[in-house]
Parts: structure tokens; sequence; C-alpha cells
């Protein structure tokens, strides 16, 4: 018994070496979904890690519509670090960026710009790369385009987003052999839901409701 605990030990021992990037990527985003939850400012510098980490992990795996949600997610971390310290609501530092509501009319522009963001991925991944799966690769990197941006703004309805994309992006991971990342997305799924109740407890403490603001 305890020699084939260690055999394998050292087979996961092994693997994780191998696997280094992906398993401090997987780590780094464990932190950073957490802080996310807690509406921590360090969820912005663990995001900007983890996305330089997954650049590597998705270029080899020939997920490059991942890839290139890297990048996005690269920059969008640093957006989202001035907006949740800088809101423009003009509130001070200490009070920072408060949780908002998504509008009808904000709803239909994200809509919009989802579908011209997953046609035009699906086009580039077609006719430029060789990738297996593009159109769920555009579809998934699509709505986490627009999931970031809401939790850059503290949109609550963001959670929503992040239920679906985890799921479908599960099962592509498993489909690729990301096992990790499959991992990682999975508690992405869990703590999607803990971060819903979490924000929403927060909405009705602050007793805030929908508003108008046209911020794309």
């Amino acid at each position: 018994m305890f020699t084939s605990c260690m055999l394998f030990m050292n087979i996961l021992y092994n693997w994780a070496l191998a696997n280094w990037v992906e398993v401090c990527g997987m780590l780094t985003g464990f932190i950073y979904i957490w802080f996310s939850v807690r509406q921590s400012i360090l969820t912005w510098p663990l995001g900007l890690l983890s996305s330089l980490l997954y650049i590597i992990v998705f270029f080899e795996a020939r997920f490059y519509a991942g890839m290139g949600l890297q990048f996005y997610y690269f920059f969008i971390s640093i957006y989202g670090w001035w907006s949740w310290i800088h809101p423009q609501s003009g509130n001070s530092y200490e009070k920072g960026l408060r949780i908002s509501r998504t509008d009808e009319k904000l709803w239909i522009q994200l809509f919009i710009v989802s579908l011209i963001l997953f046609a035009l991925i699906a086009v580039i991944l077609i006719n430029f790369t060789d990738s297996p799966i593009p159109y769920w690769d555009s579809f998934t990197t699509s709505l986490s385009i627009i999931a970031t941006w809401m939790l850059a703004r503290k949109k609550f309805e963001h959670w929503f987003l992040w239920m679906l994309i985890d799921c479908v992006s599960i099962i592509l991971y498993i489909f690729r052999g990301l096992y990790p990342t499959t991992i990682l997305f999975t508690a992405y799924a869990i703590m999607a839901v803990i971060g819903f109740r979490e924000w929403r407890k927060e909405l009705k403490k602050t007793g805030c409701h929908k508003t108008a603001l046209n911020e794309l």
C-alpha cells in the first residue's frame, strides 16, 4: 500500500513538473476567482499573472482564440484595476466601484458586440489556424470578453455568463486533455455560483437597483 502510494506521488510529481506552467496558471486562477468573489483589488494583479501563464498553455494546446483571449485579459486586468479604484461615479478611493445591475439597453449592446466578436473570431480560426473546435472556441472567447468587461465594471449579471462559459469550457478542455485547466474551470463554475450569491447579498444590502448607464 505504501509502495503504491509513493509510486502515485512520484508519477504526480513528474507530471506536475512537466506541466508546471499549466499548474501555476491553475493555482493563480483559483486565487483570482476567489478574490473576484470577495471584490478584492488583488483580483487584477492575479489576473495579469494568470493570463501570462495561460498564453503559453493555450498556444501549446492550439487554443488560439483562447490564447488571444489571454492577451485581452491582460489588458482588461489593467483597466479593471484602475476602474475599481477610480469609479466613474466619483466615489472615494475607500469606497471604490460599487456593484450595479445591467439595464436592458446595455444588454442589447453587449449581445450585438458578442455576435460580432463570435463571427470575427470564427472566421479567423477557420481560415488562418488549425483549431480543431473553431466555433466552440469562438463562442467561449466572445462571451468571456463580454463577461470580463462586465466584471471590470462590477456588473452583477456577469456571473450568469461565467456559469455558461465555464460549463462549456469544461467539456472543451477535457476534449483537449487539459486536465488541470478542467479542474480550474470546474472550480470556476462553483465559484461563479458562490460569487452570484455573495454579490446578490451585497446588492440587497446597498439597495442597488437597475441603472441606465451607457458604458460601452
